[in-house]
């Protein structure tokens, strides 16, 4: 796919439905409950009807991409393990003995492992979306190409595409990669316009040290490469890591096929951030999970006008976030689908009184 072909496919999302968002509120107001008593999981419920244009949204066949990339920027030091790790993990998805698959089968989830570029040879048992084995070190220049940002991009399209043909009603986005929270921090900090220290933080436990080492190599490759903030693309390709890219693509084909994409954390919701530059229309299909612990996980939240389900200081990524809140998605469904109305039970309806 070419850059101009990804334009003219994001040109045909088309806005939420509306008249299906006003049933779904209509029918969660007939309800015997108080006007809006179960909060931002009505609105949850709304919004994916106004997605998929079906008012009785059903969302019980879903699926946690963890999409796994390594990150040349590794090399400056800003992470406490090397890349061996993300290799060891995404093994250990394909085995299902991670965190978020002992998460997800409590959440009836499927996990789909997917090999966005690691270093080495291909893993068994993951999907093989390989870019590159590894992007470049965005200190000495771009991570990536243009060209390989769409291609990252166009694979997370097809993800999406190849989940809903299997019966996915829902997915969630999960990420590995060994300095991927660096790479966020880059891009964030330039789309949004803020200081590169306030948009970092600790990762997966750096010592005051190497959280210097990291606010340094991302201000350095910001230097380096002169991203344009008006340019979303060129930012991902100069600062971004294939799992970024994955993931923008994944939001971007979730609007493209009325499917809703739950954001994981910070990198997924850096990802969505990439996705709504891209295409502002992508909005509908991001549905917050939970606020992780990294310093700028909430000024990402808000300038993605999303409010998470979830505040428990979450942040040890493979979309465990995500999958946390899906069985907040079944218990707001069950009352949807299942509650007695006001006129059934005999009840005077409630008012608004203000």
């Amino acid at each position: 796919m070419t850059e101009n072909e990804l334009k003219n496919l994001l040109a045909a999302v088309t806005p939420p439905d509306e008249a299906a968002r006003a049933a779904a509120h209509a029918h969660w107001a007939a309800l015997a409950k108080p006007l809006g008593g179960l909060g931002r999981l009505e609105a949850m419920v709304e919004a994916a009807a106004a997605l998929t244009g079906d008012p009785v949204p059903d969302v019980s066949r879903r699926a946690v991409l963890v999409l796994c990339a390594d990150n040349g920027v590794v090399a400056q030091g800003v992470s406490q393990t090397d890349a061996s790790v993300t290799r060891a993990v995404l093994e250990n998805l394909t085995a299902r003995r991670t965190s978020v698959c002992r998460m997800a089968a409590a959440a009836h989830c499927d996990v789909v492992p997917v090999d966005m570029g690691i270093a080495g040879a291909p893993v068994p048992g993951a999907a093989d979306c390989r870019i590159a084995a590894c992007t470049a070190d965005f200190t000495t220049g771009p991570a990536m190409t243009r060209a390989q940002a769409v291609q990252a991009i166009a694979a997370g399209i097809a993800l999406v595409r190849a989940q809903k043909q299997n019966g996915a009603q829902l997915l969630a986005t999960g990420e590995m990669g060994i300095g991927n929270t660096t790479t966020s921090s880059a891009v964030a900090s330039v789309l949004l316009g803020r200081p590169v220290a306030e948009m970092t933080g600790r990762g997966a436990g750096l010592s005051d040290a190497g959280l210097q080492r990291k606010i340094d190599a991302i201000e350095r490759g910001i230097a380096r490469n002169h991203p344009d903030a008006a340019d979303s693309l060129g930012v991902l390709a100069a600062l971004g890591g294939f799992d970024i890219a994955g993931l923008c693509g994944v939001f971007l084909g979730g609007a493209l096929e009325r499917l809703p994409i739950v954001m994981d954390g910070f990198i997924s919701g850096v990802a969505a951030l990439c996705a709504v530059r891209l295409c502002p229309a992508a909005e509908k299909a991001v549905f917050a999970s939970h606020v992780s612990s990294e310093p700028a996980a909430h000024i990402v939240l808000d300038a993605l006008c999303k409010k998470p389900l979830i505040t428990a200081e979450l942040h040890l990524g493979e979309g465990t976030g995500a999958v946390a809140s899906l069985p907040l998605w079944d218990m707001a469904l069950a009352v949807y689908n299942g509650c007695y109305s006001f006129a059934e039970g005999g009840i005077t309806p409630y008012t608004p009184q203000c």
